[in-house]
């Protein structure tokens, strides 16, 4: 395979924690340049894991040695410089939620295809291999007909773990655009659609800000979901989890429950109304302090996809239909109604 040239865009905390060691273990890819506003975190990226030090994107952009971006910028900035990367031939994987708006995912999207590059958003929940076998058991009828669900993503909040903490852009609404919306729930949005197999349709929604009195945006969200076929749930996203982090899922159906991530030994539990239980040792969830032994698994699929000239597993498509989701939870919220889910003039 010929060895692929990436530029990182943004070396915070999920550049460090995820993308710049799992390129640098790819024995495919080679780091050819590195970005940041502030320009030492580049160079400190560089030192560790090599390339050129940029700090203004557009300059990296200019790099023709850069085939592929990762986007690990703060939010309000991933389409415009996702848009900017593909039209300058680059493909990208661009960190969740991947736009600010639908108007935004589609302009990504559109120039994704009209450049001819993979777009990629990093929802890596989708490769957590007891989600994984989860999607299959539902999808091949063991668990009968879905009823209801329950998902949550909560910890204690980025202060812990960004590189600016308290300062972080993660906590101001104009750099930010949401919360633990954003950063946790539009995860959970893109697992439920993907171990059920179908479009959430309708959303009812409380979003609070409720632990953090210094961020001017939501850290604690519970949202009621309904799907095209009828099935309804709980999504929980919250930076209010203060003594551990929850990252569970339970589905009911007709023939059983499935329980993912809520064990501490067992990664997926199935309880099945004839008595029987199965437990599944998958391999854990990852966290951000497991660090580079626990593969995230986004960075290979996005490097296969180019090399292999094939659709991307999260595209920019399933990244607006997750995306959708969220927007639909904060109209719900900001008018006291339940929203519907609007899929955009793409879909």
């Amino acid at each position: 395979m010929m060895t692929l040239k990436v530029g990182i865009i943004g070396c915070g905390s999920i550049a460090n924690h995820r993308h710049l060691p799992e390129y640098a273990a790819h024995k495919d890819v080679e780091i050819v340049a590195v970005c940041d506003r502030v320009e030492e975190r580049a160079q400190a990226a560089a030192s560790q894991y090599g390339g050129k030090v940029y700090s203004d994107y557009k300059e990296l952009l200019a790099d023709a040695n850069v085939e592929a971006v990762s986007v690990c910028t703060p939010n309000y900035l991933h389409a415009p410089i996702s848009v900017d990367a593909l039209n300058a031939g680059k493909h990208v994987l661009c960190e969740k939620p991947m736009a600010t708006s639908l108007e935004e995912a589609e302009q990504m999207i559109s120039a994704a295809e009209k450049n001819g590059k993979k777009l990629m958003i990093g929802h890596n929940q989708r490769f957590v291999p007891s989600h994984e076998k989860a999607r299959e058991i539902i999808a091949n009828g063991e668990l009968g007909k879905v009823y209801s669900f329950r998902t949550a993503f909560g910890h204690p909040g980025p202060e812990g773990w960004s590189v600016d903490g308290k300062d972080s852009w993660f906590f101001r609404k104009d750099e930010a655009f949401i919360g633990a919306m954003g950063d946790l729930g539009v995860h959970k949005t893109d697992l439920i659609r993907y171990i059920l197999g179908e479009e959430v349709t309708e959303v009812a929604a409380f979003v609070e800000t409720s632990a953090k009195e210094f961020s001017t945006v939501d850290d604690t969200a519970v949202l009621s979901l309904k799907t095209e076929s009828g099935i309804i749930g709980t999504l929980a996203a919250s930076w209010s989890y203060t003594a551990k982090e929850d990252n569970s899922t339970i589905v009911y159906g007709e023939k059983g429950i499935l329980r993912l991530e809520d064990d501490p030994q067992y990664s997926l539990v199935a309880q099945y109304t004839n008595g029987s239980v199965v437990r599944y040792e998958l391999g854990q969830i990852q966290t951000n302090d497991s660090g580079g032994q626990n593969n995230s698994h986004v960075i290979e699929k996005f490097v296969e996809s180019v090399q292999n000239d094939t659709q991307p597993l999260v595209s920019g498509e399933e990244g607006k239909r997750s995306l959708a989701v969220v927007l639909a939870a904060l109209e719900s919220n900001e008018k006291k109604i339940i929203a519907k889910v609007k899929a955009g003039v793409l879909a």
